[in-house]
């Protein structure tokens, strides 16, 4: 990968410099500015606007693997890989119009107390440590050690002071104002990136001779978001069943994606902002994909596809503007690591800490408590993506993301049963979540280590057989909700208690539904 470190110049340092002092200067006012700390640190003191909201979702859902997966995507194989954005809308609309009303209504702070209200303390339970230990390993190990690789790569320095600036810097805003302060600075750095990446697109666009040139010089099936069946990397039935799974387990069940529209000033707030992120999510073509298939007409002869960011950037951008690269990393890599470090807090502090521990704790406390959990998954962060990166010969990166792909199923199982189906039953509930898990998890290890997919070409394409085991456990959980007829029942909060959506928010989501559509018949 190139090393950009030796390309700085002074202007690079000075726009560095620049962009961390507005950011700290920002984080302050939002972290400082505020009366009621206690409500800010979790909730923003419930008084996200919808910009807020969208922009946070995204720069959550934005990481530093994230730029160089879509590029590498996009060199090897085209705009395919623009599914897991585009077809997101369709899980967007699920939050914003089935899952957000009942959130809101049910004043909770996280998803097991949500689904404790529905179906006791035991669930709660259960789904309060599966939720402590998705966010630990998905979003703050893996992710820090995937940020910390890649500023190793681009600076040349040791990765334990790579993770250790990176987390200390994302942490700062999760310790000192929680959701409000996070809220803000992604705003200004998911602004920041935008700028960026398609100043990136622009300069390869021209180089290439612009887009009809590019169309024209990259084979015809770069440009198509619909693969046959037959494709090994993305066949269209895997898409259409597969993602859906993890679509509804990442958007409308994982606290570290929802957390910001619990902090919704209002559901119309909630819902415009949920749309946000769907606008948003077009952007992921210019902005991610296209400098990946650019790269691929400079560039046709990589050793990688993964170097296809990297190359771009550094030959590309010009003297002077390399610090904006720099810039970018850190606001991803603050977007994902501080989420996620302030939805471990408000889990860890709401359902272990106050709900089982020290019931009578007064709001100094649970701040305390909270600010306390956030150093505490910063050196966990840590100390995992230093153990991750100290074992050589295995991409552990993709194997962990990929056993995290198996953990899908049971929670999109869960979640849509409690919403539409009144029939299901706390057993069936805890069943999935605990034994489904298990089931899932250990097709996961069969199909990476044991019997793994490159060497035995029984398995299906691996979207498909998260699909499977999402069918399966649905079928077990409704089962065990008729055969158990006196079970406990959720407790739901009624269709026709929760308000309808307004004029401006069907307005929104209408014109979205109508341009997704539109671009699917254009890429199709």
């Amino acid at each position: 990968m190139n090393n950009i470190l030796q390309k700085l110049e002074t202007i690079d340092y000075i726009i560095v410099a620049v962009y961390l002092l507005v950011l700290l200067y920002i984080g302050y006012k939002a972290s400082f500015g505020a009366r009621k700390k206690e409500e800010t640190l979790f909730l923003a003191g419930k008084s996200l606007n919808w910009y807020s909201i969208g922009f946070n979702m995204w720069g959550t859902n934005v990481g530093p693997s994230m730029l160089l997966a879509f590029a590498s995507i996009g060199y090897s194989t085209g705009i395919v890989a623009g599914n897991f954005e585009w077809y997101a809308f369709v899980f967007l609309f699920l939050l914003a119009m089935v899952f957000a009303p009942r959130y809101l209504a049910s004043k909770a702070t996280t998803m097991p107390e949500f689904m404790g209200q529905r179906y006791g303390d035991g669930t709660r339970n259960i789904l309060a440590w599966y939720a402590l230990i998705k966010i630990l390993i998905s979003w703050l190990s893996l992710g820090l050690f995937a940020g910390g690789f890649l500023v190793r790569q681009i600076l040349g320095i040791p990765m334990w002071q790579s993770v250790i600036v990176l987390v200390l810097f994302a942490g700062l805003f999760a310790f000192a104002g929680g959701l409000k302060a996070i809220a803000r600075v992604n705003v200004f750095q998911m602004i920041l990136l935008i700028v960026v990446s398609f100043t990136l697109c622009i300069l390869g666009l021209n180089k290439v001779g612009g887009f009809s040139a590019l169309y024209h010089n990259t084979p015809r099936e770069y440009w198509s978001l619909v693969r046959p069946a037959s494709d090994p990397s993305y066949p269209w039935p895997a898409i259409l069943l597969g993602y859906p799974v993890s679509a509804i387990a990442f958007f409308c069940t994982d606290q570290a994606m929802v957390q910001s529209v619990l902090g919704a000033r209002n559901l119309e707030q909630g819902q415009l902002g949920v749309s946000f992120i769907g606008w948003l999510k077009i952007l992921s073509l210019p902005l991610f994909i296209i400098p990946g298939i650019i790269c691929f007409r400079l560039f046709p002869h990589l050793n990688s596809p993964d170097e296809a960011y990297m190359t771009l950037v550094t030959n590309l951008f010009p003297a002077g503007l390399n610090g904006l690269v720099i810039v970018v990393l850190i606001a991803v890599l603050v977007g994902t690591i501080g989420s996620s470090l302030n939805a471990l807090s408000t889990v860890f502090t709401t359902d272990i800490y106050v709900k089982k521990l020290n019931p009578t704790a007064t709001n100094k406390q649970v701040i305390r408590m909270g600010r306390m959990t956030v150093i505490a998954g910063c050196f966990f962060a840590i100390l995992m993506a230093l153990a991750i990166d100290s074992i050589k010969g295995l991409n552990l990166f993709d194997v962990f993301q990929a056993i995290l792909g198996f953990i899908a199923p049971s929670l999109a199982v869960v979640f849509l049963l409690a919403v539409f189906w009144k029939r299901t039953t706390k057993r069936a509930v805890n069943f999935t979540l605990s034994w489904g898990s298990i089931i899932s998890l250990f097709v996961g290890v069969l199909y990476l280590w044991v019997f793994p997919s490159k060497e035995y070409n029984f398995w299906p394409h691996y979207l498909l057989l998260s699909f499977y085991v999402f069918a399966l456990l649905m079928l077990l959980a409704m089962l065990i909700s008729v055969a158990d007829k006196n079970g406990v029942r959720g407790a739901g909060i009624s269709s026709r208690a929760l308000p309808r959506p307004t004029k401006t928010v069907q307005i929104v989501w209408g014109a979205l539904i109508v341009i997704m559509i539109t671009l699917y018949i254009i890429f199709h």
